[in-house]
């Protein structure tokens, strides 16, 4: 039987960054009022000739370079975004593979929000483990400065740019392969966090109206609520059908959306703050970018070694959950 395993990881971000001091000259905050709420100092923001496919080439590079693989090994690249270089078509994917000198591999993108990276880890696994893919490019891209009205200050504080990459490959050792995934969503809380023009569902008296309906919209106290009470559920639940402690746990790596959100969470299951992966300070939410964003961060600093195991866990509009259980399984 095939078994899907988490072989490497790459990661860009933007080099200008946009600091809470300089928010505070744009919208009425301060770098102590962000700071409280969320735990962000600063994001990093991509150069108006900087796409979400450049950013995504980037990391996949990277990730490519650290797997051991030739890129002709690669059969399928997949994109978790929502700011794609285009809207509906071409997919951010197929511009991805292109700029990577890819040839003939199936290419496509899938929008669920910030937790894109936790389903499209799993759409990877489902085709490895099926025995239609053999190695998976994926990726969480983000230019949400794209989608960011910088006149609201419940919106612009919180969203930041970047990509990260991983390679998910076939392997026939059990040991190596991807324990879990879970995944879910529930619409019925849809307009918590939405971008509402854009679509078949939208009409706007306006061209101004629709301009601005292009922006991200959150009603944030009740999104803290509702993603504090599904996350700690959904990850209790994951670990208890596999018989994980919250002790076996080496990096716990969440969304990186909210420091209340991700210490609420990490309360619930009882983990030490060094289990806790946490970069929401210096890179904001970059919603699917997020997560291996985070896990490169712990690669990058030596911190994350060949058979640790890491706990995944995202929250994000639609709304859409989930969590995984990840064996780091380098080749090399």
């Amino acid at each position: 039987m095939a078994y899907a395993a988490f072989r490497s990881i790459g990661a860009y971000a933007p080099s200008k960054v946009l600091s809470n001091d300089d928010l505070a000259k744009m919208v009425d905050t301060s770098d102590e009022w962000i700071t409280k709420r969320t735990g962000i100092k600063e994001r990093r923001i991509a150069a108006n000739d900087e796409f979400t496919s450049d950013m995504g080439m980037k990391a996949a590079e990277k990730a490519i370079e650290r797997s051991g693989l030739d890129k002709s090994e690669i059969d399928m690249v997949i994109c978790a975004t929502i700011s794609p270089d285009y809207f509906c078509m071409p997919s951010t994917a197929t511009i991805i593979s292109t700029k990577l000198g890819l040839g003939n591999v199936t290419a496509f993108d899938i929008s669920a929000a910030c937790t894109g990276f936790v389903y499209i880890l799993s759409i990877a696994k489902a085709f490895i483990e099926s025995g239609m893919k053999k190695n998976v490019l994926i990726i969480g891209a983000e230019k949400l400065s794209a989608i960011t009205d910088y006149t609201d200050r419940a919106t612009c504080i919180l969203f930041g740019d970047g990509a990260g990459a991983a390679i998910i490959s076939a392997t026939d050792n059990k040991d190596e392969a991807i324990i879990d995934i879970h995944t879910g969503a529930d619409g019925q809380f849809a307009d918590l966090l939405m971008s509402p023009n854009g679509g078949s569902g939208s009409f706007h008296d306006t061209l101004e109206q629709e301009a601005t309906s292009c922006f991200m919209q959150m009603k944030g106290n009740e999104t803290f609520k509702v993603a504090v009470k599904t996350l700690t559920k959904d990850v209790v639940e994951i670990l208890k059908e596999n018989n994980i402690q919250s002790s076996d746990i080496k990096h716990f790596v969440p969304h990186q959306a909210n420091l209340r959100i991700i210490k609420a969470v990490g309360d619930a299951l009882k983990l030490e703050d060094e289990q806790v992966v946490l970069t929401v300070e210096k890179y904001g939410n970059t919603s699917g970018a997020s997560i291996p964003m985070a896990i490169n961060d712990i690669y990058e600093s030596g911190r994350l070694q060949a058979g640790e195991l890491m706990l995944l866990d995202a929250f994000g509009g639609g709304l859409t959950w989930g969590s995984a259980l990840v064996p780091f399984s380098p080749l090399k």
